[in-house]
């Protein structure tokens, strides 16, 4: 055979070659890039949704965190003006049992002091008495004595 039959017969199954390739393998080859190319833009896609969607949830964490806080400082001050207030009302107690404690021991020592001038009432009554029998040197008739008793209690 001569070169250009061998040529021409190249050619032919050259063309043959191509044709087969366009009409059975490139079909599934272009179909599989494009069906690649399609699953990366989905996944930027969806990696871009879950930045976003994640930038919103750092934004809703730190407003959430920025409410925690301002609710626990409320519960924080809320919980020491109680504090203060129960300190407050203890002092106020305490002040009052202390009132009631000093006017109490008022009273114990004036009854103390009344009882005290009663006693030394009656010894001086019953010294007066005997200094005045020792004076007389004679005795004293009891209702008499008992009046002077009763008008020297009296007197002093």
């Amino acid at each position: 055979m001569s070169i250009n039959a061998t040529l021409f017969v190249q050619a032919i199954v050259f063309l043959i070659l191509v044709w087969f390739t366009m009409k059975f393998v490139w079909p599934p080859i272009a179909k599989a890039l494009d069906e690649r190319a399609q699953n990366i833009a989905e996944g930027l896609a969806a990696a871009d949704r879950a930045k976003s969607d994640l930038v919103a949830a750092n934004q809703r964490v730190e407003k959430e965190l920025a409410e925690t806080r301002n609710a626990t400082a409320t519960r924080l001050a809320d919980a020491e003006r109680r504090a203060q207030a129960i300190i407050e009302e203890a002092k106020a107690r305490a002040s009052e049992e202390g009132s009631k404690i000093v006017a109490a021991a008022h009273a114990e020592a004036e009854q103390q002091s009344v009882r005290a001038r009663e006693a030394l009432r009656e010894q001086v009554a019953v010294l007066a008495v005997k200094g005045a029998e020792q004076i007389l040197q004679k005795e004293v008739d009891a209702n008499v004595h008992a009046d002077l008793l009763a008008r020297l209690k009296t007197e002093l």
